[in-house]
């Protein structure tokens, strides 16, 4: 009788914990759910009401005309807003920060990963979460008394204020966002993997290049495309050491002003409202389609990629 009882008090204490395991299942995949729609509807919303902001301009000026407009008057009668002086600045500053962060950060989560004694690594991880915490308006400090007299001098130009030099900046400002990501990537390859290139004769060098790589491709792909994204907006640097000059910059060696630049230098001045006013929310909603197309584009090849190695 007693077995009897304590067998019929277990059963139900199992019957119990099931229910509330199915309960916190339930309540949790609604949670999860809810966050995710939040999630979408405040990124609608934005979209929302940058074009709601944006359409005074559209509309009177012409999306078409402002993205190959050459000339940025919004003073002038008539106004003139042109992005295509925005548009190739950020394209040469964005081009130069991806040309100096993507080799050396790959580079350096490689050695981390692969190379580095647990001392390094940690001492490298430390500096490089350190890195991701300075105000980029400290680097564009830097920039100013560094890197701009250096690229005056060493190209005999007559102001060290180019998308050069803001795009070296940039580029180490990308640089903990593109480290940390692929560092996380690579140490995420199973060591089966590793020991059995290596029990093949493989060196370690010929182990995380012909190995390791192109199994953490995808995560790295991802890393570069934040990276990407970091470039493409970040603000304070390219209002230090980019020149913010209207003019079609030809080379990176040129004055250069970049989409956010110009939203940042003249949304405090413009009247709310007003034509100018919308241009610059036009231009909002140029950067947000960028960067849409960007991580559409990305999500795109990570999906191929993992395809592939599945």
């Amino acid at each position: 009788m007693w077995y009897t009882l304590i067998k019929l008090g277990k059963q139900r204490s199992l019957k119990s914990r099931l229910r509330m395991s199915r309960a916190a299942d339930v309540t949790a995949r609604a949670l999860i759910t809810l966050l995710a729609f939040t999630a979408i509807a405040i990124l609608a919303s934005i979209c929302v009401f940058l074009v709601q902001s944006a359409m005074k301009s559209m509309g009177e000026v012409g999306l078409l005309s402002m993205l190959k407009g050459t000339s940025w008057y919004p003073t002038s009668d008539p106004a003139e807003f042109g992005f295509l002086p925005s548009e190739l600045g950020s394209f040469w500053v964005t081009l130069v920060a991806l040309l100096l962060s993507v080799p050396l950060g790959v580079a350096a989560a490689v050695y981390l990963s692969e190379f580095a004694r647990p001392v390094v690594k940690e001492f490298g991880k430390t500096i490089i979460e350190f890195m991701a915490a300075v105000p980029s308006v400290v680097f564009g400090l830097i920039g100013l008394y560094i890197v701009v007299p250096l690229i005056k001098t060493s190209f005999h130009l007559d102001s060290g204020l180019t998308g050069l030099s803001a795009g070296l900046i940039v580029g180490i400002v990308c640089l903990p966002t593109i480290i940390s990501i692929s560092e996380d990537a690579l140490r995420s390859v199973p060591d089966d993997l590793r020991r059995g290139s290596l029990a093949l004769g493989s060196t370690r060098w010929q182990t995380a290049v012909k190995i390791i790589l192109p199994a953490a491709s995808s995560g790295i792909f991802a890393a570069v495309m934040l990276g990407l994204g970091r470039a493409i907006g970040e603000t304070m640097v390219v209002l230090m050491l980019a020149g913010n000059a209207g003019i079609l910059p030809s080379s990176p060696f040129m004055a250069a002003r970049t989409l956010t630049g110009t939203i940042a230098q003249e949304t405090g001045e413009v009247m709310h409202g007003g034509l100018h006013y919308s241009a610059l929310f036009t231009m909002g909603l140029v950067l947000f389609a960028w960067t849409f197309v960007i991580n559409l584009f990305a999500d795109v090849i990570l999906d191929r990629q993992k395809k592939k190695w599945s």
